[in-house]
């Protein structure tokens, strides 16, 4: 008889590492918060990029021949929306709670999903996502700075802007080759902003040994594992596992930041999780669906 055991010990492997890699993802953005009062948060973002720019190039080798000017556009855009996300969402962590920007964040992603779906059963999550957001003012945390609530939901529109732009460059370069080009663009944007803001500490060598520990937790670990996952877990299932970021951000706020949570902003911070979640689990079904009725009858 043929033991079933693997075939369940993927799935639940995978999944491991989506969750390792988010934690790891909130992990280097919580030691970036605590390099703020150091070289500020663009000088975080900058090293952030500039050395997952390195590591990626390192890695990927890829090619700069044999492409057309709109892929170069294409790649370009995708860099620049990749930066602007970036310095958006460090902008909010020096003003908010690291699991409140990650769920303000998020928004801009489930609203995307929704919006590609065109289905008017699907804005329910998104107004669902939206309640929790709402309660996160309620939550007993200190009033939320509106700048920095502007700041994470621009974070998140970029963060839309991001997933549209990857799939455009992943249709037109090879393996990881955009995204390590397009990395390269963010970092050499931002690379003035961040030099004008740390000044020489920029140069530091503490300083840099954690933006590049910050860079490996924040990029190449996550973007590994995530590789890794994808590999033997069903897309459906590996996004409505990336829906938990809000609750491990918030988790490792909590641990490393010390940022404590209320029982109404863990409920509002659920309501989102379980919003995102829903939307990423209807659009798959709704899509199986459709294939279902477009499969000819035989």
């Amino acid at each position: 008889m043929t033991s079933t055991r693997p075939s369940t010990r993927a799935p639940l492997g995978a999944a491991g590492l989506v969750l390792a890699g988010l934690f790891c993802q909130e992990l280097g953005a919580s030691f970036a918060v605590l390099l703020f009062p150091t070289v500020g948060a663009l000088g975080m973002v900058t090293l952030r990029l500039v050395f997952s720019a390195i590591v990626l190039l390192l890695v990927c080798r890829p090619t700069f021949r044999g492409y057309s000017r709109h892929d170069w556009f294409v790649v370009t855009i995708f860099g620049l929306a990749l930066g602007a996300m970036n310095v958006l969402f460090y902008e909010a962590l020096a003003r908010l709670p690291l699991g409140t920007a990650v769920t303000i964040e998020v928004l801009g992603p489930l609203l995307l999903s929704v919006i590609v779906s065109r289905r008017a059963a699907s804005w329910l999550w998104a107004v669902l996502a939206f309640i929790g957001v709402a309660l996160l003012s309620q939550g007993g945390l200190e009033e939320l700075d509106p700048v920095g609530v502007a700041f994470a939901a621009g974070a998140g529109v970029m963060w839309a802007s991001y997933i549209l732009m990857s799939a455009r460059t992943g249709s037109r370069f090879p393996r990881l080759d955009g995204l390590a080009i397009a990395m390269a663009i963010g970092a050499v944007v931002t690379l003035p902003f961040g030099l004008g803001t740390a000044g020489p500490t920029f140069f530091s060598p503490v300083v840099l040994l954690l933006g590049l520990a910050v860079a490996l937790l924040s990029s190449a670990i996550p973007y590994a594992l995530e590789l890794l996952a994808l590999r033997r877990l069903p897309a459906a299932s590996f996004s409505i596992l990336m829906s938990l970021a809000p609750a491990i951000a918030a988790l490792a706020g909590a641990l490393v930041l010390g940022q404590g949570l209320t029982l109404v902003s863990g409920i509002a911070i659920l309501l989102v999780v379980v919003a995102s979640a829903g939307a990423v689990r209807s659009a798959s079904l709704h899509r199986k669906r459709q294939s279902g009725l477009a499969e000819p009858v035989l």
